[in-house]
């Protein structure tokens, strides 16, 4: 009676064997159970078998351990790492229990030994190894779907932590800095309040001055929040207008120059050729404002700070050099994200939100921001805009 046993298509298989009467006694095993669904390719060498795989689909490989170009589990190894997910099974003259159980460690869906094949054990054996195979496959993918599901549900966790971290930091820094103007606010008003009558003219002439100064600081601050979350939420203001931008930043030097005295050395230099292109006024000037004040903010007085322009074809390239503390190149990354400072600068009274507040203002603008820095020696951002003008 012959076995219910059947492939339920054809079944195309390399059969790997350099003995031709074993092979033809396989052919004729397989011709015997329905030839129609066995398409045998034969090939008597392990290249050959390579080259077929590289060329051809195959559901199956009838791999013979001896071979003139190779030998024993050295060619289930390299059937295995060039077809890794083919079915393999491996046909030898040898009955060894270690050396099965040391095929399919290295790969091998069955170990059939040829004096002992018949037609309903090679089918068998054949359909087992495929629907084993595909098992596998079937299991290694949905380990590796729940492996990456895991991984992202850790990358949003992280992330998560991240943002709590954030905000944490975000309301310490921004109590901590919105906490001493307002202490001076309220200091310096209840003085002028309860003891007006006992302060000099002076005295009461430089409280309403650092009163005025506090309140210049809140609304700075809140106005660099906004800022921030505005451009975080895509709602930033573009407005380009016809402007020289070589006559605007030297106007900001020169206004500087009044506002510092002579604490530094404020330079203005310019290169090239400038005429009027379309310029976003207040994108501009939030940009030369943080990286002049952030300059001499952290340079000592008497000190060279340096801006300078340089027209190109398409770009303009804006410059700002101090020689201030610097910044350890640890830190120099993550200085463009908001409410991030170097630790040398921890004593000297910032936000964190310049440069992340610059860096939204360029890229707005279709530009690049770049920053050097060399730690007790100085620092240099530059800062890349594209040139824009009516034609375009």
């Amino acid at each position: 009676m012959r076995s219910a046993i059947k492939p339920e298509s054809d079944v195309k298989i390399l059969l790997v064997e350099d003995d031709l009467a074993e092979a033809r006694l396989l052919h004729e095993v397989l011709k015997n159970f329905h030839l129609n669904k066995f398409n045998l390719v034969h090939v008597t060498r392990l290249g050959e078998a390579l080259n077929h795989l590289e060329q051809a689909p195959f559901d199956v490989i009838l791999l013979d351990l001896t071979l003139p170009d190779s030998h024993g589990l050295d060619s289930l190894r390299t059937i295995v790492s060039f077809a890794p997910k083919l079915p393999v099974v491996v046909l030898t003259n040898t009955n060894d229990d270690k050396l099965a159980i040391e095929s399919v460690r290295q790969g091998a869906q069955d170990y059939l030994v040829k004096r002992n094949i018949n037609a309903e054990g090679l089918v068998r054996s054949l359909q087992y190894a495929i629907e084993r195979k595909r098992v596998t496959e079937t299991l290694m993918q949905a380990n590796e779907t729940l492996v990456n599901s895991i991984q992202e549900k850790n990358s949003q966790l992280a992330e998560v932590e991240k943002i709590n971290q954030f905000k944490t930091e975000f309301l310490s820094m921004f109590s901590h800095d919105f906490r001493n103007p307002l202490t001076t606010i309220l200091v310096s008003a209840g003085l002028l309040q309860e003891k007006k009558e006992q302060l000099t003219e002076e005295k009461q002439k430089l409280l309403l001055k650092q009163i005025r100064s506090a309140g210049k600081n809140l609304s700075q601050l809140l106005d660099e929040i906004i800022f921030i979350g505005r451009s975080d939420a895509g709602k930033l203001p573009y407005k380009p207008e016809l402007l020289n931008i070589q006559s605007y930043c030297q106007q900001v030097i020169e206004e500087f120059k009044i506002t510092t005295g002579n604490k530094h050395k404020l330079n203005f230099v310019s290169e090239g050729i400038f005429t009027d292109a379309l310029w976003d006024v207040n994108l501009l000037q939030h940009i030369l404002d943080n990286l002049l004040i952030n300059a001499i903010k952290y340079s000592p007085e008497g000190s060279l700070i340096e801006l300078k322009i340089i027209a190109q074809e398409n770009t303009v390239t804006l410059t700002v050099q101090d020689e201030g503390i610097g910044i350890p190149s640890e830190y120099i990354d993550r200085l463009f994200i908001p409410f991030n400072r170097a630790n040398n600068a921890r004593e000297i009274p910032g936000t964190g939100l310049g440069l992340a507040l610059v860096k939204r203002c360029v890229e707005v603008q279709g530009g690049e921001i770049s920053l050097t820095s060399k730690e007790g020696l100085g620092t240099t951002v530059k800062v890349v805009l594209p040139i824009l003008t009516d034609d375009k």
